[in-house]
């Protein structure tokens, strides 16, 4: 056989694309499945962040839903609302960040950091 006819061979071998598209439709499925199943745990799980030296502490769920929110006492000072105000923006902020890096934490582990088309944030529907 030359080696012209070895090369046909070999490419109509395979069977074509169909058991290929067939597994990466399987694959997406599963991913699919997993991931509505990790969303789903991430209301289960939370961050929590304190600032002022513990002043403030924040526990935000992997929803990004602040779930409770303590003050110390010693911090409410009527003649410093904007000292208190800056704690409280910085503590929400923090959370926020650290509850959507957990939220993509899980979601990275099942797609491997692919991007699908717009990132996690289209897939995790906003969250």
């Amino acid at each position: 056989m030359s080696k012209r006819s070895i090369r046909r061979q070999s490419s109509k071998g395979s069977g074509g694309g169909k058991l290929n598209k067939g597994n990466m439709m399987a694959r997406m499925q599963a991913m699919q499945q997993q991931m509505a199943e990790a969303q789903e745990a991430l209301a289960n799980e939370s961050v929590t962040v304190t600032t002022g030296g513990g002043a403030i502490s924040i526990v935000m769920s992997g929803h990004q839903r602040v779930e409770s929110l303590t003050i110390d006492p010693e911090v409410l000072d009527p003649e410093d609302v904007e000292m208190l105000q800056d704690m409280l923006m910085s503590a929400v902020n923090a959370a926020i960040e650290q509850s959507q890096a957990l939220s993509a934490d899980r979601m990275e582990g099942i797609t491997g950091g692919l991007d699908l088309g717009g990132g996690l944030d289209s897939l995790l529907g906003g969250l």
